[in-house]
């Protein structure tokens, strides 16, 4: 039976599934980095498993692409020893009309144990929580605009791997912030974690009007929002979700928001410079920095993998 006051939690406050960072506590979080921390070693084992989800089945039901996440779900189930099942939605009974819950049931009667969800609508992980059977648990792995819960805590964990104590950082998240699930799972999860400065900087048809009142400072001035920056954090333009003309080119943007060594230069002398992936090089930002000493990028994609195990291990865990 899902939680009333946050239905990813169980009533010992155990999460069961993980469909938000936005209203788990700090403890919880941190419960999750840690266990991420001990599986970083499995993945440099010669034999890279553990047993702690044998016998069990997780089903990847991605309804929108994404090579990176579904790649890295894959690989942490199998290091966690489950039975993995990539469903192909392309020609899967949804894409004939079977409606979603529907589908949930069917693949339900099938022993699935773990659902990895990824959705174009905002919700959808929700509605799969409150219909799924009671031992099968839910992953959001990105619905809508709304969350990408594991990138958040991936970015999490690279930040507390590079920079150890939240409390003294300036973090800012640069970029197409009104189509990012990304950047407000990053918020949530900093602000949760004791972040004292949260800065959410682009041009303002990219920048939701409602952010102040998440705790951040908005900055429509790239220099501004990465003067003494810790972190920055990249996001790319998802030209598919914008309807109508959000900037006058991507070259513009590029001028004004992509960042270069210049503009580097303005933050911390070790800030480090982080991306959800996939980059646009020369739009977002400059290949001389993605690639360059400042840049974690590649780190975060290795860290994703342990942290998706965390989650995965730690749901599996505990009853609803």
């Amino acid at each position: 039976m899902l939680s009333r006051r946050n239905p990813q939690l169980n009533a010992h406050g155990e999460l069961i599934h993980l469909l938000s960072i936005e209203g788990l506590p700090r403890e919880v979080l941190t419960h999750i980095l840690d266990t991420a921390g001990t599986f970083l070693s499995v993945n440099q084992r010669e034999v890279k498993k553990v047993p702690l989800l044998r016998g069990k089945s997780v089903f990847n039901l991605f309804f929108e692409n994404s090579t990176r996440t579904r790649t890295t779900f894959e690989i942490a189930a199998k290091r966690l020893s489950a039975d993995v099942i990539n469903l192909d939605i392309a020609r899967s009974s949804t894409a004939k009309g079977e409606s979603l819950l529907d589908t949930i049931a069917n693949l339900s009667a099938m022993h699935a144990d773990m659902f990895v969800v990824r959705h174009g609508e905002s919700g959808a992980p929700y509605l799969i929580a409150q219909h799924c059977a009671p031992h099968v648990h839910v992953v959001n792995a990105g619905d809508g605009r709304h969350a990408h819960p594991t990138q958040g805590l991936l970015d999490l964990y690279a930040i507390r791997h590079y920079k150890h104590d939240f409390s003294r950082l300036t973090v800012a998240i640069v970029g197409d912030i009104v189509h990012s699930r990304v950047a407000r799972s990053d918020i949530h999860g900093l602000t949760t974690l004791g972040v004292p400065e949260v800065r959410v900087v682009g041009p303002r048809t990219l920048v939701p009007g409602d952010l102040r009142s998440m705790g951040v400072r908005v900055c429509h001035d790239m220099a501004e929002g990465i003067a003494g920056a810790d972190v920055i954090i990249m996001l790319r333009l998802q030209n598919e979700r914008m309807s109508g003309a959000m900037l006058p080119s991507a070259a513009e943007f590029a001028k004004t928001f992509g960042l270069t060594p210049e503009k580097l230069a303005l933050a911390r002398p070790d800030a480090i410079v982080m991306h959800p992936g996939p980059i646009n090089r020369g739009v977002e930002i400059d290949s001389s920095v993605a690639d360059g000493a400042a840049s974690v990028i590649l780190p975060q994609v290795t860290f994703g993998i342990a942290v998706r195990m965390a989650v995965m291990s730690i749901i599996a865990g505990n009853e609803a």
